[in-house]
């Protein structure tokens, strides 16, 4: 379907269906590496808009039409007769709007019409049993039909699998420590899967996201492994998601049709504690057997665990682990160097990148060139599978070298358009970490310099050593800045990517300080010049990990109308906005996010969300949907209401999903301007986030209020936003071609 998107480069955006807003075509000057390639290919609707009609119940469509730009067409309802395209297939009836970008329309059929809607960009559509495509969906929706886009054109929904949507009961099963926990029955660790993910996407969709960040798929061993994070085979994805018509390639698939990307976590720093079956294969699995409990698990003969400790199955679990440790640290444990041999780890130093970070994660050799290349071949084979980014684990925990040499330059040079993006956890207020800038996360966006040694393919030491002299080289400076984030006054400029690696970030700094929204603003403002390019940046308030500095264990609980501010600078400022499941509705708000098995998980922040998504979805566009049930009530909730009319907003002006930004002539807290001018598109907007703002300088012109639908003209370089409280905002978007010319989406408690 993506594929579409190309084809409408000369338009500039798709279709917005029931004022839902509009999807750009993607930058050619993208972040990865290479040239973009050249899409001579033309819509075969480019210079109007044509709708395909079917109802697989029968019956031929009159469709009934007004209020077209730029010229008016209107028909007497109930209007004109569908002409049958047998080109189309059977069923099939087709009417072309010459020369039109928008047009108001419904259909009528035996005497029923349907809903009002509105397409409002010049293209070719499909409307099939009360559903759009973007291709005819009888000819077949496959992963070959997609193609990936530039990120930052989305916005992220991020789950715990396990803990999203139970879809197939029969494959819920206990975590080893879930009595410990106190996890019943009713409610196991292992109990969200990939059939819940698939049955709700319609809910993600309802929400207005278009990409879903998912916890690791690879198979795992550990005590307390629900959430992905204890690989025993990286190669492999853990059965206990899957389900019959509901694989890991299913879910991918499902998404795609419904124009949803798939970001998987990926975890390279390390492996559980109990080996890995390509590189410490020690233990194996019996997924016939009660999973459980640890009968499952059998020992593998002749492994270098037994070897060394040959009385192992009659040690006591406290005697185990250590045995298991110590084999994994050892030459004649690990003689091929597969892990760092390297003791405890130390906080703002280089053992952050070669010692164990906890009891369950031990460090893998990530410099030893055949685990590079055994980890790039596993994780290559998902990017083949059709995921379209993936969410890099610990990556401050690997050094930027190692990286930029033998992982990142894989897959960047290799698919195109494919993002990576990694938390290089930093909790700290400052933008520099501890450890200087070898471990923040501005460093990690940047390419190495010329000067740099080689990779070797063939002696680890080296790698190893020059890991460890690259960290302490950079530690005590650095002098690069980059401009690519922000406007040349008013005027957009082409980024400069000539030292940029590829990759992007989780904003660590705007998230420890976004227990205040003006706080979180400020300190991106203060270092975006730091980043290569900070409109790649991912932006959230709280994760599954850690909430801001001042609840930095619970769950965001500043109330609802911060939470409300939130959102609106995240979906209008710089970078890629991603909400952690269930803050749409403040779930669990206050809870501690995670405690190990020492609590229920139904009394954390990582508490089983299904219960509110009980009931049917069914979302026609982003934001536009039906729903019954439990889910009607949880998109009806202030903060879910809110999300969707972001959404459609962020989705509507380009220059909110990839522009550059300019504080300067920007006065009133939280108030900036925006630009995006590539690929035949110029969009431009001012935005006032939570009080009044008075803006000079800007260019002048007729702007559109896309909150409000206010318009406003400008003649003399300056624009004053009318006062708004906590959680409103403000969008002045310049009526340039294409842009959105009218209110977007409907008033909430907060956007009005």
């Amino acid at each position: 379907m993506r594929k579409l998107f190309k084809k409408m480069v000369c338009c500039a955006l798709l279709a917005a269906v029931v004022a839902t807003g509009a999807v750009y075509a993607a930058d050619t000057n993208t972040l990865t590496a290479g040239a973009a390639e050249a899409d001579a290919e033309l819509s075969a609707a480019s210079n109007g808009i044509t709708i395909h009609y079917k109802d697989s119940n029968g019956g031929a469509p009159t469709m009934y039409y007004w209020n077209s730009l730029p010229d008016n067409l209107e028909v007497e309802y109930p209007g004109k007769a569908m002409t049958a395209d047998p080109n189309e297939g059977d069923g099939w009836y087709t009417m072309s709007f010459d020369n039109i970008s928008k047009i108001n329309f419904l259909f009528v059929v035996n005497g029923v019409q349907s809903a009002e809607m509105t397409q409002t960009a010049m293209g070719e559509y499909w409307f099939k049993d009360g559903k759009w495509y973007k291709k005819n969906p009888d000819k077949g929706i496959v992963v070959s039909d997609w193609e990936r886009t530039d990120m930052r054109q989305d916005s992220i929904y991020f789950v715990i699998t396990t803990r999203f949507y139970d879809g197939d009961p029969s494959n819920n099963v206990h975590c080893w420590d879930d009595t410990k926990a106190g996890n019943p029955d009713t409610a196991p660790a292992w109990r969200g899967d990939f059939k819940g993910l698939i049955d709700k996407l319609d809910y993600i969709k309802a929400l207005g996201f278009s990409a879903i960040w998912i916890t690791p798929v690879v198979e795992n061993m550990s005590s307390y492994d629900y959430h992905g994070y204890h690989a025993i085979d990286f190669s492999q994805v853990d059965p206990r998601y899957e389900s019959s018509g509901a694989t890991f390639q299913d879910l991918i698939d499902e998404c795609h049709k419904k124009d949803i990307k798939v970001i998987q976590d990926v975890v390279w720093n390390h492996t559980c504690n109990f080996g890995e079956r390509h590189l410490a294969h020690w233990f194996d699995k019996d997924y016939n057997a009660d999973l459980g409990s640890f009968s499952s698990v059998t020992m593998v003969p002749d492994s270098n665990l037994l070897k060394k400790f040959p009385n192992y199955a009659n040690m006591t679990g406290a005697e185990q682990y250590p045995a298991r440790i110590n084999t994994f640290k050892s030459e004649d444990g690990d003689p091929n160097n597969y892990f760092h041999h390297d003791g405890s780890l130390s906080w703002g130093s280089y053992t952050e990148q070669t010692g164990q970070m906890a009891d369950d994660c031990v460090d893998i050799n990530t410099e030893n060139p055949e685990v590079a290349k055994y980890l790039v071949d596993c994780f290559k084979q998902y990017a083949d599978m059709g995921v379209d980014c993936f969410r890099f684990d610990t990556e401050k925990h690997i050094n930027r070298w190692t990286l930029n040499n033998a992982y990142f330059p894989e897959f960047i040079n290799n698919y195109k358009n494919f993002y990576i993006f990694g938390e290089v956890c930093a909790r700290r207020r400052e933008v520099t970490n501890e450890g200087g800038p070898s471990d923040s996360s501005f460093f990690y966006t940047w390419a190495e310099p010329a000067s740099s040694p080689a990779w070797s393919n063939t002696d680890w030491k080296s790698n190893y050593d020059n890991a460890i002299e690259h960290y302490g080289t950079w530690s005590s400076g650095f002098d690069e800045r980059s401009d690519n984030a922000f406007l040349n006054g008013n005027a957009y400029h082409t980024p400069d990517y000539s030292k940029a690696n590829g990759t992007g970030v989780i904003d660590f700094p705007m998230h420890w300080n976004f227990y205040r929204a003006g706080d979180a603003f400020n300190t991106a403002v203060g270092g975006d010049a730091l980043y290569n390019d900070s409109t790649w940046n991912v932006v959230y308030v709280d994760s599954h990990d850690y909430s801001p500095d001042d609840c930095q264990d619970y769950r965001y609980n500043a109330g609802e109308a911060a939470w409300a501010e939130n959102m609106s600078l995240m979906f209008t400022f710089r970078g890629i906005p991603c909400i952690y499941y269930g803050s749409e509705i403040e779930f669990m708000k206050g809870a501690r996010i995670d405690v190990g098995p020492n609590a229920p998980l139904d009394t954390t922040g990582r508490a089983y969300f299904g219960d509110n998504l009980e009931g049917t979805v069914t979302a026609t566009d982003f934001g536009d949907y039906t729903a019954s049930g439990a889910v009607a009530e949880t998109l009806k909730k202030p903060l879910a209401v809110h999300l969707q009319k972001l959404n459609m907003i962020r989705r509507a002006v380009p220059a909110l999903q990839m522009g550059q930004y300019s504080t300067e002539g920007c006065s009133g807290g939280m108030s900036y301007k925006r630009r995006y001018t590539a690929n035949g598109v110029d969009s431009y907007c001012l935005v006032a986030v939570s009080g009044q703002a008075t803006f000079t300088g800007v260019e002048n012109g007729n702007y559109v209020e896309v909150v409000t639908g206010t318009p406003v003209t400008v003649s003399n370089g300056t624009l004053t936003s009318d006062p708004i409280g906590q959680g409103n905002m403000r969008c002045y978007v310049l009526q340039t071609a294409g842009a959105p010319s009218g209110k977007i989406g409907p008033d909430g408690t907060y956007l009005k």
